[in-house]
């Protein structure tokens, strides 16, 4: 009897050693270098230095809004793109559905250093879709893609599109058809099926789906350095300068931390508004 009550537990440890080990303790470590005072020169030593929060949210209160905004926007644009795909290939590949997932997970088999640098090339000032762009007048003689918030919101939504597209086809592949075959049979139309019954069901793949691309994208430093300029700098570009280059470690913590906790912020804020209730049930079917 005492060894059945004890299987919860032994089967909850593997993942609670893992939280422990590679965020728990990296996350107190952040914190602990955060409020440290000194210099690569000179050494650093604990000394409960606070400011570097003040510096880290008034200094940078810019790229922080930016890193946000750009995540946000490449999240929507995310989900409106991957939505139909997946309903697609949920409801009316048939036989080419187990290709079309392949195709769609497929970018994550190249490197992400790698994919970004090919949208460096695709979208050059004398390539192909820039030199359309202005023979159909939507850029000018000297406009450009290249090193412009564009360029990188559309980086960040390629490289994290699958992250938005898997999770959407998992939840509308789960739907029974019945359901939508009843609402139609109760005189709803196709739209009004869709809003009462489908996209209910399909709310938690729409919320795993836009947190598991909001996040990264959030502290995503490739994508601006890439794609982008001085202009489009994210906070990720600001904490990979303070560690590297700069080698200002509190700074460069804090801003980490600040980060971590603004995400975590708005993750909660989402679970709260769509609630856990869907979630549950989703994980249970």
């Amino acid at each position: 009897m005492a060894r059945r009550r004890l299987v919860p537990y032994a089967l909850l440890a593997p993942g609670l050693a893992w939280l422990l080990l590679f965020f728990a303790v990296p996350l107190a470590t952040q914190v602990y270098v955060s409020l440290q005072t000194g210099s690569i020169e000179e050494g650093y030593e604990f000394a409960w230095n606070w400011s570097t929060y003040e510096t880290a949210v008034t200094e940078y209160r810019e790229q922080f809004l930016r890193s946000l905004g750009y995540a946000g926007t490449a999240t929507v644009l995310a989900l409106v793109i991957a939505f139909p795909l997946a309903y697609f290939v949920a409801f009316r590949a048939g036989r080419w559905r187990n290709l079309l997932l392949l195709l769609i997970a497929l970018p994550l088999f190249t490197n992400f250093l790698m994919r970004t640098v090919a949208w460096q090339t695709i979208l050059t000032d004398d390539g192909f879709v820039v030199d359309t762009l202005r023979a159909l007048g939507l850029l000018g003689d000297d406009g450009r893609l290249l090193a412009t918030r564009t360029a990188v919101v559309a980086g960040l939504t390629y490289n994290f599109l699958p992250f938005m597209a898997l999770p959407l086809y998992a939840s509308l592949e789960r739907i029974d058809r019945g359901l939508i075959e009843a609402a139609t049979d109760l005189y709803a139309g196709r739209v009004a099926a869709f809003r009462r019954v489908t996209l209910p069901l399909a709310m938690p793949g729409i919320l795993a789906g836009c947190l598991l691309t909001f996040i990264p994208a959030a502290g995503d430093y490739v994508n601006a350095t890439l794609l982008g300029s001085s202009r489009t700098v994210m906070v990720g570009n600001v904490i990979q300068s303070k560690f590297l280059d700069i080698t200002d470690y509190p700074v460069a913590a804090a801003l980490s931390f600040v980060l971590t906790l603004g995400v975590l912020a708005i993750v909660i804020a989402a679970l709260r508004a769509v609630g856990t209730r869907s979630l549950s049930e989703a994980a249970a079917r």
